[in-house]
């Protein structure tokens, strides 16, 4: 089965969620993208936040099994729900 554009963006939410709830990692997602905790609500209704929400958690392949796992997703989902967002279809592998 496919993924939908609005499929790739509830995934995506939903890892923000998840991110959001490890206190660990939620510090490491504000810096390294710049965004502020008050804000994410906002910015969870931007398609590109969400894509760098999906990319981030790829950073790490234990971020994309803790995540996935938690999501009872499988684990190639990710790439394919971000595929389906801005920036996506544009992989830089330097």
């Amino acid at each position: 089965m496919g993924l939908s554009r609005d499929t790739a963006e509830t995934l995506a939410i939903n890892c923000l969620a998840w991110l959001a709830a490890h206190d660990d990692l939620l510090p490491v997602f504000l810096g390294s993208t710049g965004a502020v905790g008050g804000d994410l609500g906002t910015r969870a209704q931007e398609p590109e936040f969400l894509g760098s929400v999906i990319d981030f958690i790829m950073m790490d392949d234990e971020w994309v099994v803790a995540c996935c796992d938690a999501q009872a997703i499988p684990y190639e989902r990710l790439m394919q729900a971000r595929a389906l967002l801005p920036g996506g279809d544009s992989m830089n592998w330097t």
